[in-house]
């Protein structure tokens, strides 16, 4: 398109006050020969936006610079119409609130911005949405539990088609096996009957549910708002076409054969807690050998928070004693009743029913478990510590002993194998990239992904999903993890859950015939182009994209999927002969952002530092240290980027070759307990930099002129004692001997 670009300067929230407001006019109209330039007090009032929109429908301004607050505030305020190209100048957060005012090196940070800024309209185009064929607004619900289920009524409740998959004969999953459930209503001190067989019913006659019972997901091809799903029914493949996935298999019981140390498989009267509600749906509840039960033990964290076997707590447990602890007392009150635990978790309203186990004569240990053994009458004799008291106690025998064994996520079922293949990885100790996803062979959704046939996992086995800012949305766009396969809960939890996810889904499905982003970069149009002529096949974005969007065809080329994709940028720096763009976001346009700097000369003794900031930690953390009025080197500029996992290494070369003396990455936190929005960005980031000593070393610069740092929105307040660092680094390291060249 022929822009015709107008400049819009805010001279509101004291920017006019501190800056000299007609020299960053004349950097905008001598310099970039920007044909319109105008400046008002208040640009985010009415008055300033009619003046804008003014200019786009009489003057024919098609491209628009804003040069006034960060692009993190106002955003629903600077919008036009979507065939102006609008980009922001942030002259509020990271200039004047962050250095002193009417002061020479803040103006000539002010005017670098804007000389950034109008590098960077001149390099972008209007993204045009991707629409895809044949999309359907119909979502795949796997597993037909509480969770499931539930996240099928949902969406039809919502106005969408299901398709509920469960491999058992019938639907309820865990909860047909209970006697009674958790009370999920006031007074919430007694166990209450199991209501899943009216959330069956219900679900069976949704004419908007479609059910499969017998039936396994064969195979998954395709991308948000057309996944192919192929549904092997008794043997007979059924394909169902759906916009977007709901995972809902959930969990099952530690296995307690390795639950030996507490007598399980060595003494009959030892069960679990799944045995327990199986006794107590017989009626009377007596031990497998016949004796009826006066007296008992449940044993919590029976193999969770332990390191041996599950390192995690299972949620549930303390719960689902207490309730299964009511089933003894209603059946006998004076039967002796002990509850062995590390600490007791009733969150919310099941405090009552922990009050009322204690009022009901309910004996609680707080300690460990040092044995259990076994006298004459097969009565159990259990020896602990008591934490409080700091005594060693031994109860008289009791009848039988219930252990409250964890849950296991279903897609952790090929846990030890790939833990194997983990320990092999380690040992490789690979140099060329960070340690390769272990995808487990739980064989719940085979998806058709050069990726791998089912989605990564987090350390303890639960399907992916970014915990902190985006539950439910794992690494596999359009597929959304609920209930106990993505953590540990309880039914109210996993109803909430399945509500969520199901909502999710369905914002993914809108999303995707929309030819939007879905999320984080929620409604962004624009998506990876590829100039396969140039690619050289390397594989480099079909392995490092953490979001399985790029395939390979039949001839080993990229097959991107757009519909998958985050427009994270990922694959943009992964790629070395640089043929990924974005409309709105390319190699060459962040290279023209940085070559638009000023650099001074090495007398003038104004050293610049280049920060790639990832937009989505690092970049907030510099408007916050702003927010808060702390002030830091005024030798930086920042360049946000989509992720610091689309950094290219020309860039460097280029700041460099540019004479800047220094190159800041601030990207987010990664490893197990990740905070970067693109799962790996961050990371992938860290690999590449670690290889830039070869380009500096081939410019004569020293390797120390480029730093990565973690950083979190929290850590704003670190941020100028980071930035003094590095620049004092620098001071000694001295100028850039490309300066002037």
């Amino acid at each position: 398109m022929d822009k015709k670009t107008g400049v819009y300067i805010c001279t509101g929230c004291s920017i006019g006050e501190s800056l000299d407001v007609e020299g960053l006019s004349k950097v905008a109209t001598k310099e970039g020969k920007v044909p319109v330039c105008k400046s008002h007090p208040f640009l985010c009032g009415q008055e300033g936006i009619n003046l804008i929109k003014s200019d786009i429908e009489n003057e024919g301004v098609n491209t628009v610079l804003i040069a006034a607050c960060s692009p993190r505030v106002n955003y629903d305020v600077f919008e036009f119409d979507p065939s102006v190209i609008m980009e922001r100048v942030n002259l509020r957060e990271q200039v004047i609130w962050s250095q002193p005012a009417d002061d020479e090196d803040t103006q000539m940070m002010a005017e670098d911005y804007m000389r950034m800024g109008i590098a960077k309209i001149k390099h972008i185009d209007l993204p045009e949405p991707y629409q895809g064929q044949n999309m359907v607004k119909t979502l795949l619900v796997v597993g037909g539990g509480l969770t499931g289920m539930t996240a099928a009524l949902e969406a039809a409740k919502a106005g969408y088609k299901a398709v509920l998959v469960e491999k058992s004969p019938v639907l309820g999953g865990w909860m047909n096996g209970l006697f009674k459930q958790v009370p999920r209503k006031a007074p919430f001190t007694a166990p209450e009957e199991v209501d899943i067989a009216e959330l069956v019913k219900e679900v069976e006659e949704n004419p908007d549910v479609t059910v499969y019972t017998s039936a396994e997901i064969q195979e998954i091809a395709g991308a948000p708002g057309m996944f192919d799903a192929a549904i092997n029914q008794n043997g007979t493949t059924i394909t169902e076409r759906v916009g977007s996935v709901v995972l809902a298999t959930g969990a099952i019981p530690y296995d307690p054969a390795k639950l030996d140390y507490l007598g399980y498989g060595k003494y009959e009267n030892v069960i679990t807690g799944r045995q327990m509600e199986e006794l107590a749906s017989k009626g009377k509840i007596v031990r497998p050998d016949g004796k009826e039960v006066q007296s008992i033990a449940f044993i919590q964290c029976a193999g969770s928070r332990d390191p041996e076997h599950l390192p995690y707590c299972s949620a549930t447990c303390c719960v689902e004693s207490l309730k299964q602890a009511s089933y003894i007392k209603e059946q006998n009150p004076e039967a002796n009743v002990f509850i062995f635990y590390k600490d007791m978790r009733t969150p919310g309203q099941y405090e009552r029913l922990y009050q009322q186990a204690q009022k009901d004569g309910a004996i609680f240990v707080r300690g460990e478990i040092s044995g259990i053994t076994e006298d004459g009458d097969k009565n159990l004799l259990i020896e602990a510590s008591d934490i409080l008291s700091g005594a060693n106690i031994t109860t008289e025998g009791v009848d039988m002993v219930v252990l409250a064994n964890g849950m296991v996520p279903t897609t952790a079922l090929g846990e030890d194998a790939a833990a194997k293949e983990g320990d092999k990885e380690e040992e490789k100790k690979e140099e060329d990239g960070p340690k390769p996803e272990i995808i487990l062979k739980s064989n719940l959704l085979n998806l058709s992904y050069r990726q791998g046939p089912e989605m990564p996992t987090l350390k303890y086995g639960f399907a992916d999903s970014h915990f902190i800012c985006f539950p439910y949305e794992t690494r596999r766009t359009g597929i959304y993890a609920a209930g106990s396969v993505r953590a540990p809960m309880d039914e109210l939890s996993s109803i909430e859950d399945a509500t969520g996810a199901a909502l999710k889904a369905i914002q993914c499905i809108e999303s995707s015939i929309k030819g939007v982003a879905v999320h984080p970069r929620v409604g962004d149009m624009s998506f990876p182009d590829f100039a396969m002529s140039r690619c050289t096949q390397c594989k480099r974005c079909t392995v490092e994209c953490p979001f399985g969007a790029i395939n390979e065809d039949d001839k080993f080329n990229p097959l991107p999927n757009p519909t998958r994709c985050r427009r994270c940028g990922i694959c943009m720096g992964a790629c070395p002969e640089r043929i990924i763009t974005f409309k709105n976001y390319s190699v060459p346009m962040i290279g023209n952002m940085l070559k638009a700097i000023e650099v001074p000369d090495e007398d003038e003794e104004k050293p610049r530092i280049l920060i790639f900031a990832c937009e989505n930690d690092a970049y907030p953390a510099l408007d916050m240290a702003g927010i808060n009025k702390l002030q830091y080197n005024a030798w930086v500029r920042v360049i946000p980027l989509r992720c610091l996992g689309s950094l290219s290494l020309v860039w460097i070369a280029d700041s460099m070759s540019q004479g800047i003396d220094g190159i800041y990455l601030l990207g987010c936190k990664h490893g197990d307990d990740y905070q970067c929005h693109f799962i790996k960005g961050s990371e992938l980031a860290a690999t590449r930099i670690s290889k830039v000593s070869e380009t500096l070393d081939r410019l004569d610069l020293e390797s120390e002129r480029v730093r990565m740092d973690q950083i979190s929105i929290a850590d704003y307040d670190k941020l100028p004692a980071m930035l003094d660092d590095f620049a004092k680094r620098l001071e000694e390291l001295g100028p850039n001997p490309y300066k002037g060249f």
